[in-house]
């Protein structure tokens, strides 16, 4: 039996999975698909005049033929209240959702600012590092002091970064996800805004590798491979240039590819030469690169990344830093791609670090224009996540719609 076959309103029964030909916003249903509960919804959907529906017979209990046992349908009365209470509802979550959208749009805008912050400050290093400094260490101070001061932080997922900002936007995410975890881990202020101020500057030196090697879709030679695992070194040596540049930040910027069994680069280094700040710096720096990619490596879905961090990197990265992003990001990091127990396609757009089996999610609805597409907090809906699953599993249209980043990018808001 082929899927979504037209089917006649009155064959519904509790059990078949439906699709209504209607807008969103013609009904009182969160969503235009869903499986059918109780005898009141069939009686709500005949309401709306509609003579068929679309019936998914793989996501369905049962087929949709009229039984004889079928519930008593509810009175008018009860009817009539329930769709009130229906379209209430509905409303409440339409308004939730267009503070969901205002807190994103804020977010985007705090980090877009910030990215400009930030090549501002690059681009100075060389000319007026002093100023440059300053200009870190104010940014650094204010996103400090949001951390620390608010119990209700979210981490959203940004747009794409364009080619020339991929630097900046990993840079921000390798700073903001270690300045969250030096806050769980209870670090001090100075602490937090050390290893803050070190990540913004960690990768300057890749300004100093030459295009042709830095962007190269093939592999690299063993050559081109080396210098590259220089840049740590190179971020110092550009740093030189900025005295007034913290010093104690200056050891996780030449350690951030450093392992605890000596197997990273540039120095080899093992566990007893590695402060603790550097090793948190090589916990979030390689999820970022697991997230994200390289020219020659495809990136990993938010939650595969996790795994192979916590699977494969047991002697390479302190273990108690894993377990605190694992736990800090929860099971569905921002960009992770989820099927719902409503048998729907979603995104992950933002985590409330206090919330964290409740992301906010953007879900795919073919009735809802894209720009229109529902975002909705599971923390009040009975909906839970059933799988999480990468963005090339999805069909051709689901992935278009839902639009999966490229590029992983955070930023910090509130809830």
């Amino acid at each position: 039996m082929k899927k979504n076959q037209k089917v006649a309103v009155e064959q519904l029964e509790v059990g078949t999975f439906i699709r209504l030909p209607i807008s969103w916003k013609d009904h009182p249903f969160l969503f235009s698909s869903f499986k059918i509960k109780n005898s009141a919804q069939i009686e709500l959907i005949k309401g709306l005049g509609l003579k068929d529906v679309f019936f998914d017979p793989e996501k369905s209990d049962i087929e949709p033929v009229t039984s004889a046992d079928s519930q008593q349908p509810p009175t008018e009365e009860e009817l009539t209240t329930l769709k009130e209470q229906m379209l209430s509802d509905k409303t409440a979550k339409i308004d939730e959702q267009k503070k969901l959208i205002r807190d994103l749009k804020k977010t985007e805008q705090q980090f877009e600012r910030s990215v400009a912050m930030m090549r501002s400050m690059v681009s100075k290093v060389s000319s007026r590092p002093l100023n440059a400094v300053i200009e870190a260490k104010d940014l650094i101070s204010n996103m400090t002091s949001m951390l620390l001061n608010s119990d209700n932080l979210a981490l959203h997922l940004m747009g794409d970064a364009k080619n020339d900002e991929h630097i900046y936007h990993h840079s921000l995410n390798v700073a903001m996800l270690c300045m969250l975890m030096a806050k769980e881990l209870n670090w001090s202020r100075e602490e937090v805004e050390t290893i803050g101020i070190g990540a913004l500057f960690h990768d300057i030196g890749k300004l100093k590798v030459p295009s042709t090697i830095l962007n190269k879709r093939v592999a690299l030679s063993a050559p081109e491979e080396n210098f590259i695992k220089q840049h740590p070194l190179m971020s110092i040596n550009f740093l030189k240039l900025a005295d007034s540049f913290p010093e104690e930040a200056k050891p996780l910027i030449a350690n951030h590819h450093e392992f605890l069994d000596g197997s990273g680069f540039p120095q080899g280094l093992k566990a007893d030469k590695l402060d603790k700040l550097s090793q948190l710096i090589a916990v979030v720096n390689e999820y970022d690169n697991l997230c994200n990619g390289t020219n020659q490596s495809k990136g990993k879905p938010p939650s595969v990344a996790l795994g192979m961090l916590y699977k494969n990197y047991n002697a390479k990265l302190n273990t108690e830093y894993v377990g605190k992003l694992i736990k800090m990001l929860g099971i569905y990091p921002p960009g992770s791609i989820v099927e719902l127990s409503s048998g729907q396609f979603a995104m992950v757009m933002s985590v409330n670090l206090q919330q964290l089996l409740f992301p906010n999610i953007v879900v795919y609805d073919q009735l809802v224009p894209k720009d229109q597409a529902p975002i909705i907090s599971l923390q009040n809906h009975n909906i839970t996540i059933v799988r999480s699953l990468p963005a090339a599993a999805l069909p051709k249209k689901i992935h278009e719609y839902l639009n999966p980043r490229d590029k992983i990018s955070f930023g910090i808001g509130t809830n």
